[in-house]
């Protein structure tokens, strides 16, 4: 039997609690009450729970911290909840069908976007049969201004999800539509996005269109073409802006140069804001997207996954604290995760690129490698599958904290040739008006709902 004051101590703590939980709800309950003017959506594309970990350890110890105790910007937010994030064909998703989840509000298959499970994939005929609104769509018809960032092409598969009705993701330009496609009248991604009442559309993604398509497009619009970071900022506000800083996807942080003409996320993140407070009356939607943290997993390289997450991440804390927390509704996730793990008992504060270095038997920082059953250290990050697994014994780790981390699985010569995504469940992150309806386990469409229910709008 517990003790009288073990009893009470027990009895206080469920008493706090639920004191707590109650300040809590009455928060959200408030907060719920109000709706939203704006709402922003952070993707960081492949940024699962342990990415998210480990660019918090990355981050703290870029400032001198062991970096385990660091809190990233959006990890303040006051609602957290689990997303579900499998497509309706496939136990780990593609980021074609979870983005098209977060803006339709009903799941898909994966590679398609914003098609419903009804159509095979690559089969623009019964795409066309099933073709789903867009979150996106329905801004604009109610007024809002809409801006989309990615440091990915603007074709993509997240930041595309915002404008696009495609059955395969993969249709980014007109010379990739398949001779179906062609004659079932579907478009390419490019096309649907020049098409498409955008204020600003900032990425990489410039060889997905053509020359005489851009110069339609400004002439029909007024817009304007910015490829630079100072075209970028020189551009009027009175007209759309579309910025295509790279031929494919936006350069890796880790790999820009101090000649590098192209914007940072945040960067692009500020000036889409700028340009959507000056221009909407009505308020705004805006989609950023941290797209190459995804490319950095797949490629096993975690060093610049975690750069790539640094940025995301500072993205995120410029719009913070650019917007009207009253007004706006902020919510951060990822689309999917991927098979990446954090392990091995390294010490505290251990070099989260390097070597598992542990403790000795009196709990004090060994200053020596953990040595693995075949003799080799090995390194804290790794991957179960990926271009770092060998076949056949390993021989030891490579100390250069940007080579691809150790896997276990070889997928370089398979059906895949890149490290794989994951599927189990990602993070929510939540703060503003309507924020209170994120908690608990989610499926990933009903993202969807929160967005619409924080402008107030009636579910159809």
């Amino acid at each position: 039997m517990p003790g009288a004051n073990s009893i009470r101590t027990l009895m206080l703590g469920l008493a706090c609690t639920a004191i707590s939980a109650c300040a809590t709800s009455s928060m959200n309950d408030e907060a719920n009450a109000k709706h939203a003017r704006n709402v922003i959506l952070f993707i960081g594309d492949g940024m699962g729970v342990s990415t998210v970990t480990t660019m918090r350890i990355y981050a703290g110890q870029l400032e001198g911290m062991p970096g385990e105790e660091y809190i990233l910007p959006f990890e303040a937010f006051e609602n957290v909840a689990l997303v579900k994030t499998y497509n309706t064909n496939q136990q780990v998703p593609d980021s074609a069908g979870t983005a098209s989840a977060m803006h339709t509000g009903l799941k898909t298959r994966a590679g398609v976007m914003n098609v419903g499970p009804d159509a095979r994939r690559a089969n623009c005929a019964e795409a066309k049969a099933n073709e789903l609104d867009t979150f996106g769509n329905a801004a604009v018809a109610r007024g809002k201004a809409v801006g989309i960032v990615s440091t990915a092409r603007i074709t993509h598969a997240t930041p595309a999800s915002v404008y696009a009705q495609t059955p395969e993701r993969n249709w980014e330009a007109q010379s990739e539509l398949s001779e179906e496609a062609i004659a079932n009248g579907c478009e390419a991604i490019a096309t649907q996005l020049l098409g498409y009442t955008f204020d600003v559309a900032l990425g990489g993604g410039k060889s997905k269109f053509t020359d005489e398509a851009l110069t339609a497009w400004q002439s029909e619009t007024g817009g304007t073409l910015a490829l630079t970071k100072d075209e970028m900022d020189a551009a009027s506000s009175d007209a759309p802006l579309l910025g295509l800083f790279s031929r494919s996807h936006m350069t890796y942080e880790l790999e820009k140069d101090a000649a590098s003409s192209e914007p940072s996320l945040a960067e692009m993140t500020l000036a889409a804001l700028n340009r959507l407070e000056k221009n909407s009356e009505n308020g705004y939607y805006l989609l950023v997207e941290g797209g190459r943290i995804d490319h950095g997993h797949h490629q096993g390289r975690a060093a610049l996954a975690l750069a790539e997450g640094k940025a995301f991440a500072d993205a995120v804390e410029a719009a913070v604290g650019a917007v009207d927390a009253n007004e706006t509704m902020i919510l951060v996730t990822a689309d999917h995760s991927h098979v990446f793990t954090i392990a091995g008992y390294p010490t505290r504060g251990n070099p989260i690129l390097g070597l598992a270095i542990g403790n000795d038997a009196s709990g004090e920082p060994s200053g020596e490698p953990i040595l693995a059953n075949d003799g080799h250290p090995y390194t804290t990050l790794g991957y179960y599958n990926g271009p770092g697994a060998v076949e056949g014994p390993r021989g030891a780790p490579s100390t250069d904290p940007t080579a691809p981390q150790q896997a276990l699985v070889p997928t370089g010569n398979g059906q895949w040739t890149s490290e794989t995504h994951a599927g189990e469940d990602v993070a929510l992150y939540a703060t503003g008006p309507g924020a209170g309806r994120v908690r608990g386990v989610m499926e990933q469409n009903l993202i969807y709902n929160v967005m619409i229910d924080a402008f107030g709008w009636e579910r159809e």
